[in-house]
């Protein structure tokens, strides 16, 4: 096991050649990789790939009980993104809600309540390449944006989940592992800094489990001594499918209302 006290801020470190970013590492070193070998990796995790469909069950615990959320996840560089939540088993009578992207424009739909959403993606802060920010003061730019604060963007743009929360607890690379026919590798931080305060205790800790191919998160886990509070598992990952021409169409609804 490696373990790391040291803040990563390699968050924003990888710099574009014509235009274009490449992966700083075409593969993890064989054996089990120091914690900031381990972030600089999954800092690239979506430049690994073209195209991308993704499954992921999350399970909580709320005060009304345990709750199941299953995400699809549908990506094409640059700029396509399609993300539908449900409750598992719904079904096509159940309640979803969906957010597509074109790079330009961000819809949304919720089926519960018919409300629809139209926007032009949210622009990022401007200034954070001034190459005199300090590392921890600069952010990921997405090659395919996704919904922020969502397991999707923290599975497949890991680099600010490293940098803003994981990198300020105490690190630990645990060993490999296979979860559903992938290898992956452990890391678990305990006590890391957060803005949810029901999670905010010396107790608290994140485990999660990143595919070794990709960088991708496939699994996290969120512990306190009382035990599991939250664990999200990647159930089906396939990256480079040929995906339908019509993946990434939408038509509101009949009956929708337009927030804006």
């Amino acid at each position: 096991m490696t373990t790391s006290h040291h803040l990563w801020d390699r968050a924003a470190a990888l710099v574009a050649v014509d235009g274009r970013r490449f992966p700083e590492q075409a593969a993890l070193p064989t054996g089990v990789p120091s914690v900031n070998q381990l972030f600089d990796f999954m800092r690239d995790a979506e430049l690994r790939f073209e195209t991308l469909r993704m499954r992921i069950l999350e399970v909580s615990q709320a005060a009304h009980g345990e709750q199941a959320v299953e995400t699809v996840v549908v990506m094409r560089h640059p700029g396509h993104a399609r993300v539908t939540s449900s409750q598992p088993g719904a079904g096509r009578t159940g309640d979803y809600e969906i957010w597509i992207a074109d790079g330009d424009i961000v819809r949304t739909y919720a089926s519960k309540h018919k409300l629809g959403t139209q926007r032009p993606i949210r622009n990022r802060p401007r200034g954070l390449d001034d190459p005199d920010l300090p590392g921890s003061a600069k952010v990921y730019e997405p090659l395919t944006a996704l919904p922020f604060e969502t397991l999707p963007e923290t599975f497949v743009h890991p680099a600010g989940y490293c940098q803003n929360v994981l990198a300020t607890g105490e690190c630990v690379v645990t060993g490999q592992e296979v979860i559903r026919g992938r290898e992956t590798i452990g890391l678990l931080s305990r006590h890391p800094r957060t803005i949810e305060m029901a999670a905010d205790r010396p107790d608290f800790a994140v485990q999660i489990a990143v595919d070794r191919d990709t960088g991708i998160i496939v699994r996290l886990t969120e512990t306190t001594s009382a035990g599991t509070s939250r664990n999200a598992e990647v159930v089906d990952l396939e990256t480079d499918p040929v995906l339908q021409p019509t993946t990434f169409d939408f038509v509101f609804p009949t009956g929708t209302t337009m927030l804006y």
